[in-house]
């Protein structure tokens, strides 16, 4: 934990660890006997896991009487073999990825839904801007060819004829569209098109999610035997996360302050992490939530996401998605 202190999230965090401990009837300053366990994080540290530094920092894991470690992960740190194996509890991955390692007979379930929309969008610029998938018909798309199958959904979601469309493999970054390479890019939302904003590049992103694109990103998933048997522990660890992104969502720019405090040799830009984190909010916040709690989904949500994952080819059903851990911490 970082020694600093920010104002801002002192004000975020110290009043509401206070009021934890006594309504566990723990005077302050005393604290539970901790049991540890990790959360294994999809990719490299950045505010993309805010909620989860937010948690640690302001000790809402502690309240009930976890130690939670931070697993960084990354190109070769996969989510799915810590979890199966136990080293880690949870896990955040995705919904075609959890559909990927199921139909390999992981016993996987999605606990809880932290993107309610799909990050991938398509990045255009003003001059020659792509503002529907119908626009797609003539341009040439840089992308890593991994992410063929993406396209090709939303083309079928959306009766786009993926022949009319020139694929560019191109590495995973923004130049190739700045300088007229290519007419557009398959990306995320809270990347390159953030990196551009950063560098002045006027650009203009289409969400795929708005065009029927549904794949639950940043999911939390688990395997039947721990939700079997540490799901008390399993509780307190989504309860603790949901604390931390509802702090997140009251104070982005505090989370990417920590972010980049905490995080000091990872060469992040706090105005980069500041955009991010604004970009993510609509992502991840919606009336739903609102109403529900964060991470929640409806069965309605599941049956889009389970066409979106055939068209992927993964087939999957219902009961992949299992919402009482949300359903506990939530009261419902």
């Amino acid at each position: 934990m970082n020694a600093s202190k920010l104002s801002r999230r002192t004000l975020l965090g110290a009043g509401a660890a206070g009021t934890g401990l006594l309504a566990l009837g723990l005077p302050a300053g005393r604290a539970l006997a901790q049991t540890p366990v990790a959360l294994q994080l999809s990719w490299l540290h950045s505010v993309q896991f805010a909620g989860s530094y937010l948690a640690q920092e302001n000790g809402w894991w502690q309240e009930s009487g976890l130690d939670v470690s931070l697993l960084q992960g990354g190109p070769n740190a996969p989510v799915e073999p810590p979890v199966i194996s136990g080293t880690a509890l949870v896990g955040i991955s995705a919904a075609d990825y959890t559909a990927a390692a199921v139909a390999e007979g992981a016993p996987f379930k999605i606990l809880m839904v932290a993107m309610q929309k799909n990050p991938f969008v398509i990045a255009s610029l003003p001059g020659n801007p792509v503002e529907e998938p119908s626009d797609l018909i003539g341009k040439k798309i840089g992308m890593a060819l991994a992410n063929t199958p993406v396209l090709e959904a939303l083309c079928k979601l959306n009766d786009v004829n993926m022949g009319a469309i020139e694929i560019v493999p191109t590495q995973y970054s923004p130049q190739p569209l700045v300088s007229g390479e290519v007419d557009c890019l398959l990306c995320w939302e809270t990347d390159l098109p953030v990196a551009m904003t950063i560098q002045g590049v006027e650009n203009r992103t289409m969400l795929m999610a708005d065009h029927g694109y549904a794949v639950h990103s940043q999911t939390y998933i688990s395997t039947e035997d721990s939700l079997a048997n540490r799901r008390q522990e399993i509780v307190d660890l989504i309860a603790g996360e949901i604390r931390g992104w509802e702090a997140y969502r009251a104070d982005t720019d505090a989370a990417a302050q920590l972010t980049v405090e905490r995080f000091p040799d990872a060469g992040l830009d706090l105005e980069t992490q500041r955009l991010q984190a604004e970009r993510q909010v609509p992502l991840m916040f919606s009336d739903l939530t609102d109403t529900n709690g964060f991470g929640w989904w409806t069965d309605e949500t599941v049956a889009a996401n389970i066409e979106t994952l055939a068209l992927l080819g993964r087939d999957v059903t219902p009961d992949l998605w299992d919402r009482s851990i949300l359903e506990e911490v939530h009261g419902a």
